[in-house]
């Protein structure tokens, strides 16, 4: 969330902003005229407790004069009443700009492409070269259910479409590498691994940008105040809500496995087949809290702790910068990690990294003291995949496809699959 003063004090650039994130339907001028309104009340309820306050002294006056102050006790009790009219009028006119700032995205980073869409994201690395093969590769999910290792017509059966169940060594293989993830990151990367709630309540929710506006996508209990998580991106980063940090804690490095869920509401219609997309998928997620003036630096490292994952693996993939227009709601700036799918012919989002600023803090009142002892100041969030494990097994399938039928293992997970080399159809 923006800071309201910053927002009433800085127009024309959340003006700006809004339109570059293709967010110009935001009814900012709603929020300009409801602030006006509320600055107007306030300046009522200040001349009117000062009429009331010297009011209360002259009745004070009176009565210890011996005279009769009944007249002006009534006055001052008809302008307290007034001034409860206009406190509960502010009030709701408050909480109806709450509501609104809870719905403007983030400010942009001035490294950040401005552009609509996805065109104009910029590629800022990119490693491996996607293998050449000597057969036409097939598509993971044709791999798949040849195998016997994906069973797409079950997961509708028990749930719905966008439901799958991985059998055999799928599932070995999907386990040996959120095993291979966390361990990277936690021994090698220094995060710290946590094993969160995957349902939470609404203000954990609202705290890391999820609610309001994007309830349509997720799935809520409808007997109690919880939610699925979309990512372990919501309780690790709510953990610290409404503390105060010392600067001597900073940064914080956490990571989790959970798995995720989305309804990806108004999404029908893209990536029907195979598990590209699902409701229901795995990943393991990063998270940092740190000070404002690393929170770039660590946005770099976070991104090179979740490349490393497909440099083990040896997976080609690429780096690129997301534009003003492709990227997420919380985010000040972002970088997506897209891996190679030889059935698609390109590149793929397996990883989102990106640095919230104080975003998300503001939302949950997490703050920080300085070593100086100087007033207390909002955290930066950070957030990234590292990896989403289903995309990672598809990139294994269909980049390390043989002609067969088998899929060989990358060398590095096999010791998390117990040695297995190749993923075969066992009869």
């Amino acid at each position: 969330m923006l800071d309201q003063k910053w927002i009433r004090d800085h127009i024309d650039e959340v003006t700006s902003m809004l339109k570059n994130r293709n967010n110009s339907n935001f009814p900012l001028d709603k929020f300009i005229d409801l602030d006006k309104q509320r600055k107007k009340i306030l300046l009522e309820v200040e001349v009117l407790k000062e009429k009331r306050n010297s009011g209360a002294r002259k009745v004070g006056i009176l009565k210890q004069n011996g005279e009769n102050a009944d007249v002006l006790m009534e006055e001052m009790r008809q302008l307290g009443n007034e001034v409860k009219v206009l406190d509960d009028k502010s009030s709701v006119i408050q909480t109806e700009l709450d509501d609104l700032a809870l719905r403007i995205p983030n400010k942009i980073h001035e490294s950040v492409p401005v552009g609509e869409d996805e065109s104009k994201n910029i590629e800022i690395r990119k490693w491996g070269t996607p293998k050449v093969f000597d057969f036409d590769p097939k598509t993971h999910w044709d791999i798949g259910e040849s195998l016997g290792i994906m069973d797409f017509e079950r997961g509708v059966k028990l749930a719905e479409s966008r439901f799958t169940v991985l059998i055999g060594q799928g599932a070995r293989v999907a386990r040996g590498l959120l095993n291979f993830m966390l361990d990277l990151h936690t021994i090698k990367h220094g995060f710290t691994e946590v094993m969160p709630p995957i349902l939470v309540n609404t203000n954990t929710m609202i705290g890391t940008g999820q609610l309001p506006k994007f309830a349509e996508d997720l799935y809520r209990c409808v007997n109690d105040d919880l939610w699925l998580i979309p990512t372990a991106e919501v309780p690790l980063t709510n953990l610290h809500a409404g503390e105060i940090l010392n600067s001597t804690d900073l940064p914080k490095y956490m990571c989790a496995y959970t798995p995720c869920f989305r309804r990806e509401a108004g999404s029908y219609g893209r990536d029907m087949r195979g598990m590209l997309r699902q409701h229901q998928f795995d990943k393991v997620e990063m998270v940092k809290i740190v000070t404002p003036e690393t929170s770039y630096q660590e946005l770099e490292h976070l991104t090179k702790c979740a490349e490393e994952v497909l440099l083990l693996l040896e997976i080609p993939y690429r780096v690129v910068c997301l534009s003003s227009g492709d990227m997420g709601f919380g985010a000040t700036k972002t970088y997506d990690i897209e891996v190679w799918l030889p059935s698609q012919n390109c590149y793929r989002e397996i990883s989102s990294c990106s640095n919230c600023e104080d975003f998300q803090a503001r939302r949950m009142g997490t703050k920080y003291r300085a070593k100086d002892g100087t007033k207390s100041r909002f955290v930066h969030t950070l957030n990234g995949s590292g990896v989403a494990i289903g995309r990672c097994l598809i990139a294994i399938i269909e980049n390390y496809q043989n002609e067969d039928g088998t899929v060989t293992i990358p060398k590095a997970l096999r010791p998390y699959v117990g040695g297995l080399e190749k993923i075969s159809q066992i009869f």
